[in-house]
């Protein structure tokens, strides 16, 4: 059987395998015969397998004879030191001799790369070059960066030169983010200067403006809301046109100030007032002998100072009326004294001269101690005697107003944005906010953007004064406002902007500088942190249906005033009594007060429930009389006490009934058995109660008198000495009001 020869093919150096080969055929037949092809992947791993596996076999000390058994070879190896030493360097490639170890060694470093194995270099017998990777591509870009100029570095690190605007008052926080800048530095920035603040602190213009320089940045002044809005007040004379005069009625109560204006304007609106006084301004506009008159009426109720002081400053002439069987009241003094603060012209209407207890004289003497001094007096103030039930001269007093306004010569501009101020406010259900504003100077139409105080909103509806829409509203006319996003504030300004966002921009400024206004630190002085409180408030919740009722009964709260008790309103809002205020009554324990509003379906179900009362009023001092009674309910009542009679305990003894007696002897007036007493100890006293039992003679009585000896028992008190004094005394409880 001829020996097989086993092949097997290993990657290797094809030049060192065939000189191997040979060897190894020489030595014996039945050695195994390694060929090694050459490889494209160069010399890594060209060492002879055969020889390996012969060397390992040998040492393992068993040599296997059977030459059929291919699959597990002998090796027969001669014992030749040589040899063996030749197969060492061969397994090792480190063969001196051979050339082409020099050549294997020299590049390999060379060829690391090339010997990787992909798809494509195993389908090719040429070594191809290597791309590069990601890898190496940013290590090039990081060299690049680093051999970048000192300069272009200290370039790039320069600090942002910001423009930072500063309104008048802005807080630490929002300076802050202004500049781009972390709080914290600020706050250490102000800490070196030796000021004291935290990151809500509100800082003034000229402080901030300095720590904007400090950080290095353009600080630029922004412009007040005040002063924008005078800039878009300013007329252009080329425009300007007579007006219609804005006429304020004012007087004491019940003088006929709103029945005046009935008969002129021909309707009835004191029918339409509780209590038949005017509670809120009402503006109407007339034409009388072809000449237009805005005429704005004002309460004369002492409560409504602040509404007739708010009608004095927009009005160009005050009329002023005065009942000629009444005379001059305080109101009426009140009224005189805003005229001539607001220094518009004063026509006195002497009213209800159709009386017969009328006396226009009187009136007219009167009004000289206030310097207003009749034409017929050679005085400048005009004085007209009327009677709206008669109609007598009130065309006369017409003609008087147009005299006047003649001689102010009232010009505005008619084509300018439209500007005017805010009379009265409130809530309508099914309309929303409305505001009923007089327009000073342009024409405002329909669909134009205004601000009013911190409110903006669209003229989405125009109503005049007759309850009719209309398209625009000229200077002096007096107009009801829908589309405002809140209900306004009486007396606010009125003005019209151009777009939508010169609005917003304007209202949200206003609203910021209110805010930066407030001071968010409060610190108590010395004095006030000492002082006492006042033991008891009496909180307060009102809801109106305009805002100049609202304002007025809120002054006229704060106006009561106590030591032991005062009134502390903690709402006064317009529109109905909604659940938010019963639950803010329920929460504060406070008074809830509905003014000419009613409350809705869910509210009064709430009030129910918690049990809150909601105490509806349509008439001012009502509700003032209210509230006067409720503050009075906290006041503590005054004791008023009656002394009976005292004794004086001479022993004690011990009854097995009863416990401790006091042996006493009546020394002034009587005890009775139903009384109040109290024991008194080297002039203290040391127990206040009632007279438990009063014995006489072993026996039980109700009454001892002066001079007699008795027993004497208090209720819960047994810790009697010789020599106290009981004294028995009636209390009365009286009520105390304000």
């Amino acid at each position: 059987m001829k020996n097989k020869k086993t092949k097997l093919t290993i990657s290797g150096n094809a030049k060192k395998s065939i000189g191997n080969i040979e060897l190894a055929k020489t030595q014996n037949k039945n050695s195994v015969v390694i060929e090694k092809k050459t490889s494209r992947f160069g010399n890594r791993g060209s060492f002879s397998k055969s020889t390996t596996q012969n060397t390992a076999s040998k040492k393992r000390g068993y040599v296997n004879e059977n030459p059929t058994n291919f699959l597990k070879p002998t090796f027969s190896i001669r014992n030749n030191d040589e040899k063996r030493k030749l197969a060492e360097q061969r397994a090792t490639g480190r063969l001196k001799d051979d050339s082409t170890y020099k050549d294997f060694k020299g590049k390999i470093g060379s060829k690391k790369r090339e010997l990787k194995l992909t798809v494509s270099r195993a389908l090719s017998d040429k070594i191809e070059t290597k791309t590069r990777s990601m890898a190496a591509l940013k290590r090039a870009k990081l060299k690049e960066n680093r051999d970048l100029t000192k300069e272009e570095i200290q370039e790039n690190l320069k600090p942002v030169k910001r423009d930072v605007n500063i309104p008048e008052a802005i807080t630490v926080r929002e300076l802050a983010n202004r500049m781009a800048e972390q709080s914290s530095n600020v706050i250490k920035h102000l800490l070196g200067m030796g000021v004291t603040v935290t990151i809500n602190q509100t800082l003034a213009a000229d402080t901030a403006e300095y720590l904007v320089k400090e950080f290095g940045h353009n600080p630029i002044r922004e412009t007040k809301a005040e002063e924008i809005i005078q800039k878009i007040k300013e007329s252009r004379s080329e425009n300007l046109k007579n007006r219609a005069p804005i006429v304020t009625v004012m007087g004491h109560v019940d003088h006929g100030k709103t029945s005046l204006l009935d008969v002129l304007r021909s309707s009835n609106v004191v029918s339409g007032e509780f209590g038949g006084i005017t509670q809120h301004i009402g503006a109407y506009q007339i034409e009388y002998n072809s000449n237009k008159l805005t005429f704005i009426d004002t309460p004369g109720h002492a409560a409504f100072t602040e509404m007739r002081a708010r009608g004095s400053k927009l009005t160009d002439v005050v009329v002023l009326v005065i009942a000629a069987d009444d005379g001059v009241k305080p109101q009426t003094i009140e009224s005189i004294k805003h005229a001539k603060a607001a220094k518009v012209p004063i026509v006195v209407a002497i009213n209800k001269c159709d009386l017969p207890d009328a006396d226009p004289q009187k009136i007219k003497n009167q009004l000289l101690e206030h310097e207003l001094i009749a034409e017929e007096l050679s005085g400048d103030t005009l004085m007209v005697e009327v009677s709206t039930k008669t109609k007598k001269n009130l065309d006369k007093l017409v003609e008087s107003i147009v005299l006047q306004a003649e001689i102010l010569d009232l010009k505005t501009d008619f084509e300018s944005k439209a500007t005017g101020v805010v009379l009265e406010s409130k809530i309508d259900t099914g309309r929303g906010p409305v505001a009923t504003v007089i327009i000073t100077s342009g024409t405002l139409k329909k669909g134009d953007y205004f601000v009013s105080g911190l409110k903006r909103g669209k003229a989405r509806a125009l109503i005049n004064d007759l309850g009719k829409n209309i398209d625009q509203a000229l200077p002096s006319a007096p107009v009801e406002i829908l589309g405002i996003n809140g209900a306004a504030k009486a007396g606010d300004d009125f003005i019209v902007l151009d777009s939508e966002k010169e609005a917003k921009t304007l209202c949200d400024t206003r609203v910021q500088e209110k805010k930066d206004i407030k001071n968010p630190l409060t610190f108590a002085t010395q004095e006030s942190a000492f002082k006492d409180k006042v033991s008891e408030e009496l909180n307060i919740i009102v809801k109106s249906d305009v805002h100049g009722s609202s304002e007025a009964i809120k002054g006229a709260i704060t106006k009561i005033k106590h030591d032991e008790v005062k009134p502390n309103i903690i709402l006064s809002d317009i529109g109905m009594v909604t659940e938010t205020d019963v639950t803010l009554a329920k929460a504060s324990n406070a008074v809830l007060i509905a003014f000419n509003v009613k409350p809705s379906k869910e509210a009064k179900k709430l009030a129910e429930k918690e049990k809150i009362i909601i105490s509806s009023y349509s008439i001012i001092y009502e509700a003032l009389d209210y509230i006067k009674k409720r503050m009075s309910g906290l006041l503590a009542p005054d004791v008023k006490e009656e002394i009976i009679g005292s004794a004086e305990v001479l022993e004690i003894f011990k009854v097995s009934s009863v416990g401790k007696v006091a042996g006493s002897k009546v020394v002034e007036g009587e005890i009775l058995s139903s009384s109040n007493a109290r024991l008194i100890r080297d002039g203290a006293i040391i127990y206040t109660g009632k007279i438990g039992t009063i014995f006489r003679e072993k026996n039980q009585a109700k009454q001892v008198n002066t001079g007699q000896e008795c027993g004497i028992t208090l209720k819960d008190f047994h810790d009697y000495q010789k020599k106290d004094i009981i004294e028995v005394f009636n209390s009365t409880t009286i009520e105390r009001m304000i």
